[in-house]
This record gives structure tokens, sequence and C-alpha cells, in this order.
């Protein structure tokens, strides 16, 4: 009885070893099994036995039939019996790959981008009761929605923990860099999209704060910002050295986030940093090494108590006398040319200023102008086109070089105005010659755009944070990362 509950091999072996014994020959064979399965999971080719609990992920990652030279480990004979004229046994084998944690990721990225492209192709639409766009707001409505969604359920990003306030995990909230440090903050409290599993995170996120480097490190004397490069190429030191993810991508699913004007700067002594991770920066200038392609513009935003109340809305159209307004320091190479032309002048429609005069409310002149004019400073980014949003006032752009934010989405040709430097002259003409059916629907687009730009404690959905989220969840699909 015990012969019939042998296993295939073991009957084999039994069949072989008897003639063996009688003959005291040699016996050449070959053949066996050709329907055992096996996983080889190491250079060793150790078995692995699969179970109903093994999860064996298929798709492009299909087993594959080989013919493959094994010599059984657990074999009765001796390398010394077998005739050495003839080859170990051979048998048919089938190798089941089993995906790696990052090859789960991928293929959960090659999904969402086929459910993108086709809903972008396909004009598919989903209920989702905070989405209702009405008008030109996006490029493509349909992909940005199924994209968001996709997002939202599988996207995770790994924050280091590594470095200690004030410099990392820490930023301003209450300044005109405050869009660095809300968005550190609600990302260190963030359990939706943070994952503490570095294995399922499909993102790598750099909590460092330039600004914060900045306010404790500078020495304005020195005239030296080695202290930005040298604390970055430490830390990147650590993590590349306590981690394989940074030197698995080359960085390139890794991101850093700083509003500072300064903040192109912590990259530049770190080649991977700059050349390859997803930048996420206010200071958006081409013409300074700003990639489209894989960095993301920031929204400016000083928030001067910490938190939108009272900034945002304003009157309607026709409660707006004021046709364009801008208030703000000389500075800058646009600033200049366009206050020795527009500025302190008498023209009532055009209220152009270095400072406003006392006892007048930059709020409220925001709120009773149809137009705020946002010229670059020092840098390109400037708080004033969130103020505008956020007080309904429609942003005219002037800048060289500048990436207006969410801009992979937003059609910003369909609640701004932009005008070249060299048509400032011009100003108040191209502005008179918006019609007003064209003007309000800016106006009507201008108010569904807002939410974007919202900062929220705890964030909602659509806000700035998710928006900011969004555009990283961008850059990581077109990447194709790949285990050493």
């Amino acid at each position: 009885m015990g012969y019939l509950y042998l296993s295939p091999l073991g009957r084999l072996l039994l069949c072989i070893t008897i003639p063996l014994i009688l003959v005291s020959g040699f016996v050449c064979f070959n053949g066996g099994t050709n329907s055992s399965i096996w996983v080889f999971n190491s250079s060793n080719y150790h078995t692995k036995t699969l179970s109903t609990k093994d999860e064996v992920l298929r798709s492009e990652f299909e087993g594959v039939e080989e013919e493959a030279s094994v010599l059984a480990e657990d074999s009765v004979f001796e390398d010394k019996t077998l005739n050495e004229t003839h080859g170990p046994l051979t048998i048919k084998v089938k190798i089941e790959k089993v995906a790696t944690d990052l090859e789960k990721l991928e293929i959960g990225l090659q999904k969402a981008r086929a459910a993108i492209k086709e809903a972008k192709h396909t004009n598919l639409t989903y209920y989702d009761p905070d989405f209702k766009p009405v008008g030109p707001i996006y490029w493509n409505s349909n992909a940005f929605q199924r994209s968001y969604l996709e997002m939202e359920k599988q996207f995770k990003v790994y924050v280091y923990e590594e470095g200690e306030s004030p410099l990392f995990h820490n930023g301003p909230c209450k300044s005109i860099y405050s869009s660095e440090g809300n968005f550190i903050h609600l990302m260190e409290i963030n359990h939706q999209f943070r994952t503490k599993n570095p294995n399922k995170a499909h993102v790598f996120f750099l909590p460092f704060s330039v600004s914060m480097m900045v306010t404790f490190l500078y020495q304005p004397h020195l005239r030296n910002l080695d202290f930005i490069s040298n604390t970055v190429i430490d830390y990147i030191h650590v993590i590349s050295n306590k981690y394989p993810y940074w030197n698995r991508s080359l960085a390139a699913d890794h991101f850093m986030l700083s509003c500072h004007d300064w903040g192109p700067i912590a990259s530049f002594s770190v080649p991977n940093l700059k050349e390859n991770s997803i930048r996420v920066l206010c200071n958006a200038n081409t013409s300074e090494g700003f990639q489209p392609r894989k960095d993301v513009s920031l929204p400016e935003i000083n928030l001067q108590t910490g938190a939108i109340d009272g900034f945002v809305g304003g009157p309607s159209p026709s409660h707006r006398s004021i046709l364009a307004f801008f208030a703000g320091g000389n500075h800058g190479p646009i600033r200049p040319f366009l206050l020795e032309h527009w500025g302190n002048k008498t023209d009532q429609d055009m209220r152009i200023h270095t400072y406003l005069p006392k006892n007048v409310s930059y709020y409220d002149m925001l709120r009773n102008s149809k137009f705020c004019i946002c010229p670059s400073g020092y840098e390109v980014a400037s708080p004033r086109v969130v103020e505008a949003i956020y007080t309904g006032c429609v942003p005219v752009l002037i800048s060289d070089n500048y990436v207006p934010p969410f801009n992979d989405v937003l059609n910003w040709k369909a609640f701004s105005v932009e005008v070249s430097v060299k048509d400032i002259p011009k100003l108040k003409t191209i502005l008179l010659s918006i019609s007003t059916r064209r003007y309000l629907n800016m106006y009507r687009i201008l108010l569904q755009v807002r939410r974007h730009f919202e900062v929220h404690h705890p964030p909602k959905r659509y806000d700035f944070f998710h928006m900011i989220l969004h555009s990283v969840w961008l850059r990581r699909l077109n990447l194709h990362v790949h285990d050493p």
C-alpha cells in the first residue's frame, strides 16, 4: 500500500533502482515528469511550492515554459554512480514569475494610464458630486476627472522620516512662503496618501524646507548660499545610503517642494535632484532650468493668518468699477517698465501703484477691480495671482518664461489674460478690447477654478493640497521604474 501513495518522482526512482540492483549495471535513461510547476526565486534555484495563498500576477508577467536542466538535490544517486557520458535529468518546467512590489505598482500605473486614455478619447464621464465643470476650465475635463479618481484610488507617498525640525518636516504657514509650509504640514499628518511602507510608495517626498534653512542658517553678511546646498547634499547622502529607492530610480520618483526664491538652488548641487527628480517650485522659470515635463509649478500663496478665511470672495462684475489694479514694490526686470508707463497716474481706470495711499485697503481694491495686474518681481512667481483668483479679479499675467500652476490640466486662457512685456504700453487698450461677454465668461470660470487654489485644514477634494499631489501623480504616470 505504501507504493501506491508514493509521489510520481518516487515511483519513477523505485522503478529504476530495482532493475539496477538486479542487473548490477548502468542504465541510461532520459525523461521525467513534465507537469511540475517550479518557482525559481534565487540564483541557486531553490524551489518554492505555490499554494492558493500565493499571488501570481499575470498580464505582462505570464509564466513561460522552458527546458531546464536541473539535478534534484534530494536524488538518491551520487554523481559517481552515473555514467559520465550522459547529462543530468532533463525535465520540462513551467516558471511562474511572482511580481515584486514595484512591478505591482507599475501594473497599477499602467492600468491607470489606460483608463485615462480611454476617458480622454471616448468622452467617458463618472458620477462625482464634487466635480461638475461648466465651460472650458480644463484642457480635457474627462481625462482630468479620471486621472484624479485614479490618484485617489491608488497613489501613495512615502515621506522620509530622517531629519529634524525646524529644517525638516516643518515650514512657514503664515507668510509669503505659506504654500511650502502648508503642504509639508498637510503631508505629515495625511493618512489617505501617505504610506509608512516605502515598498508600497509610488513617490518619495524629501521633507526639507528651504525657507526654514534661510531663516535659521542664512548669514547675510557672508552672502553665501552654500548652507542650502550642503544641507541638501548631506540629507541625500543619508537617505541614499540607508534606502535603495534613490539609487534605484536615480531620483526620478522623488520630489522636493519649495516656494522660496532660492528653492531651485537646493537641487543644483545634486545632479540627479536637478535633472531627474520632480521639483515642485513657486519659481517656475524655464530660463533657469524649470522643466514642465517633470517639474511642477507651485502656486505662491501669502496667508498672513495661516487661513483663507476673509480673503476669498468678492462682488459681482457689475459692482467692480476699476478696470485694472496693481500695488507692489518697484523691483525686478518688469515692474519698473510697468510703473514707468502706468504708475501713479490720474487715470481712474488704471490703478497702478508702488504703495497704496493711507486708509486704502489692498483687498478692497482687488475686490473692486475687474482685472488684477500680476507682473513678475525678482522672480517669475507672484502671490498676486492667487490673490486675484481668491477675490474674483481676472489675473493679467505679465512675465517671461513663467509656467502657471496646474497648467497641465487648467486652461489658463479661459480665465486669465497674458500680456507680453513689450505690450505693457498698450495694456489699457488690450483690456478694453475684451468684450463684456468674454469677460463675464472668464469671471464665471474663475469662480470655478478658485477651489483648486484654496488651502483647507483638513484638505478638501480638488483643493490646493490635492492639486499639488495630482501634479506629482501625473509626472509619476510618465515614469517607468524597474527593479535593478
